[in-house]
């Protein structure tokens, strides 16, 4: 069994296509609408987002989307990248033995960039 899906509801349906593919790897899904009311989102691995739009959001506190990076260095380039588009993004920090960041997407939601450090670092 695998994870095939996850629906978000968003605020800005268009600013989290964007994000999605811009930074993670998403494509649209062929046949299948994005506007700003929906969308359809293949990730790499073929996973499927879908995003439908709400006018609040409220996630409980803890909630957020992870995306794990091979290397420390690909957290760091991921950071730059999110900075230079005006994103505020904080300072990556070591938390056992992951170096990782949290930020706000444009949707309402928390995302997570992360990568295993490789050492027995135990933050």
């Amino acid at each position: 069994m695998r994870l095939n899906h996850l629906n978000l509801s968003v605020t800005d349906v268009p600013g989290t296509v964007s994000l999605m593919e811009t930074f993670f790897g998403f494509a649209r899904t062929p046949d299948m609408p994005v506007n700003e009311h929906m969308a359809f989102l293949r990730g790499p691995d073929g996973f499927l987002l879908s995003m439908f739009r709400a006018r609040d959001v409220a996630y409980p506190k803890s909630f957020h989307v992870g995306f794990l990076q091979d290397t420390p260095e690909q957290v760091l380039a991921v950071r730059e990248r999110l900075l230079a588009a005006g994103f505020t993004v904080p300072e990556p920090q070591r938390n056992h033995g992951r170096l990782t960041f949290y930020f706000d997407a444009p949707g309402g939601f928390v995302i997570e960039v992360e990568s295993f450090l490789g050492d027995t670092d135990s933050d």
